[in-house]
């Protein structure tokens, strides 16, 4: 890289800008589980997408172009360094919290709750009960029945006798199922353009107790506990159903950046501006095992299905593959040219995909090492988060140009933009959401959290009530339930909730 980088003071992200990629393709992608779990729905070939996306195939990258037709329904399963790097601006700042935040919750005590959100979609059909029978119709006309009359009409008839009233009676009776409620109408608010059914996501939880920025929140896998990382230096763990804080982990001298749980959700690890990976026990505030190697700020971490290892990336441009059982460094990947913003196992453990500031997404061998393949934009924004999806087919990647892309593994291919956020300068979260439809879930600068439907790329709900930039998102692995987390004035963690039963899977 010529010329010298911009020092480096503290936080979680540093950003560039570039111009919008407005290319988009409509090959339906809609498989979000893996193919085990999903083996019902249909298949759905994926062989076309974004010819702009290019990949960069390495030594033994000799992929076939028919190894696209056995994805089935998709997702249910050397950078030039002759351009200087631009200044860069802190995503996360060492700041602290405005005067009147809440204090840390103590354990036991009820977090504050917040009220109504404003994302919330309403609209939903009016149901009536039928006078005596205890059963429920649709309204005509915003008219109620009444004895008497039939349900027919809304007409006055003449006078009757009792007998014809009795009869009157059984005929209005007899049109109406029995113990059969009538369906909720959907309505345009609850129904996007493209005929997709929206989730009503509302705000359920408000959380408080970092004193600095959240830089990461995660559900863990069995989806009992979040764990936030903030620049106040601490992990706070929080009880996931009601919101409850439960302990705070200390040990760190520095800011962290990331958090990631074990897959028996037994123990998280942490990466600091300390330059320190940390592995810590749930049941126990003190870290277990410090791994140190890195020469400037671990940015991101992440533990493999099977536990036993962890990749981290650092400032240092380097990522790092730890023996757990250890705490020794295995492997050392010169990945990239720019600071390194994301790194995922795919759900075998077998691979790694990196993201860096350089543009680059880049997919690693986990046993030898070797960098199968690169992939990136012919606009080659900045990557600020990239992830595989749930059958590793796919990877999602956040971009500084406003947009997030699903690319194919195999083919290289970009399939799938999505835009209507703003992400230029601080590296965002983004999230796969299969609990209840199929959404794309990504936070904001606009201090918002947008999700999108996967298939149509439609905006489907965005949610308002954080009031600074929204950082960090996780969505619960079992259940409706959306976590975010926000930086500067704001601090908070916010818990979203979908209990409407509006989502389609």
């Amino acid at each position: 890289m010529e010329g010298e980088k911009p020092k480096l003071t503290g936080g979680k992200a540093y950003g560039r800008k570039r111009p919008a990629f407005a290319d988009e393709e409509d090959r339906p992608v809609t498989h979000l589980r893996s193919d085990e779990d999903d083996n019902e729905e249909n298949e759905h070939d994926d062989d076309e997408g974004d010819t702009r996306g290019r990949a960069n195939a390495g030594e033994n990258d000799n992929e076939n172009e028919d190894d696209e037709e056995d994805h089935g329904d998709p997702l249910h399963s050397p950078h030039s360094q002759s351009q200087q790097l631009p200044q860069k601006r802190p995503r996360v700042y060492a700041q602290k919290s405005p005067a009147g935040k809440s204090p840390a919750n103590q354990a036991g005590k009820s977090p504050s709750v917040a009220g109504k959100s404003p994302a919330m979609v309403t609209g939903v059909g009016e149901t009536i009960k039928a006078p005596g029978a205890g059963k429920t119709i649709t309204s005509q006309a915003g008219k109620t029945p009444v004895a008497g009359k039939s349900v027919r009409s809304a007409q006055k008839s003449p006078a009757k006798t009792t007998h014809e009233l009795e009869n009157d009676a059984k005929e209005a009776e007899s049109t109406i199922p029995a113990q059969t409620p009538t369906p909720a109408v959907q309505t345009e608010s609850t129904v996007t353009p493209g005929g997709v059914v929206k989730p009503n996501y509302r705000l359920k939880y408000t959380l408080q107790g970092h004193k600095k920025s959240i830089s990461a929140v995660k559900y863990s896998p069995d989806g009992k506990w979040l764990a936030s990382s903030s620049l106040d230096k601490t992990v706070r763990l929080w009880h996931a159903v009601d919101g409850r804080h439960h302990m705070t982990f200390r040990g760190h001298t520095q800011g962290i950046s990331d958090v990631s749980w074990s897959s028996d959700s037994q123990f998280f690890c942490t990466g600091s501006d300390d330059m320190t990976v940390r592995i810590y026990n749930i049941r126990s505030e003190k870290a277990i095992k410090v791994l140190k190697g890195h020469t400037n700020y671990v940015f991101c971490v992440n533990f493999n299905p099977q536990s036993d290892l962890i990749v981290s990336g650092s400032f240092d441009e380097n990522v790092r593959v730890w023996d757990v059982a250890k705490g020794q460094c295995l492997r050392v990947l010169p990945a990239h040219s720019d600071p390194v913003t994301a790194v995922c196992f795919n759900r075998d453990g077998t691979l790694i995909v990196s993201g860096s500031y350089d543009g680059l997404i880049r997919i690693w061998d986990t046993a030898t090492g070797q960098c199968l393949k690169t992939l990136i934009d012919g606009d080659n924004p900045a990557v600020s988060h990239v992830k595989f999806s749930p059958n590793s087919k796919y990877i999602l990647a956040s971009t500084h140009d406003s947009t997030l892309r699903l690319w194919s593994y195999s083919s290289g291919k970009c399939l799938k933009t999505y835009t209507g956020h703003h992400n230029t300068s601080y590296c965002l979260f983004s999230a796969f959401s299969v609990t209840a439809g199929k959404w794309i879930v990504s936070t904001s600068e606009d201090n918002k959290v947008y999700l999108w439907h996967l298939q149509t790329k439609e905006i489907v709900q965005v949610l308002e009530g954080h009031n600074d930039v929204v950082l960090a998102v996780s969505c619960h692995p079992t259940i409706d339930m959306i976590a975010s987390g926000s930086i500067d004035s704001d601090t908070s963690i916010k818990i979203w909730v979908d209990d409407s039963g509006n989502s389609q899977k």
